[in-house]
């Protein structure tokens, strides 16, 4: 089944890396679900928003939040859980 995209996009997650912000998009990508990923890097601050605010966001129309939501949760509990 392929997914069209939807609505405007909207701050859906916060990344906290740049690895977790690769993964996400990968997974979403593989999964068809519209996206942006977003870094909060800016060079005339050196990256200090990234400090505050986190890595970067994911941008996605809200009919994709709860999975995308769902799915980061699932990325980040398998990072925690012990080998």
């Amino acid at each position: 089944m392929e997914r069209k995209e939807m609505g405007e996009y909207q701050s859906i997650a916060v990344v906290e890396n740049v690895i977790e912000g690769q993964l996400m998009g990968s997974i979403l990508e593989d999964q068809g679900i519209p996206h942006r990923i977003r870094s909060f890097h800016d060079t005339a601050y050196d990256g200090l928003y990234q400090l505050q605010k986190g890595w970067g966001d994911i941008l996605a129309p809200a009919e994709y939040g709860p999975e995308i939501i769902e799915i980061l949760d699932k990325v980040r509990s398998d990072a925690q859980a012990p080998d």
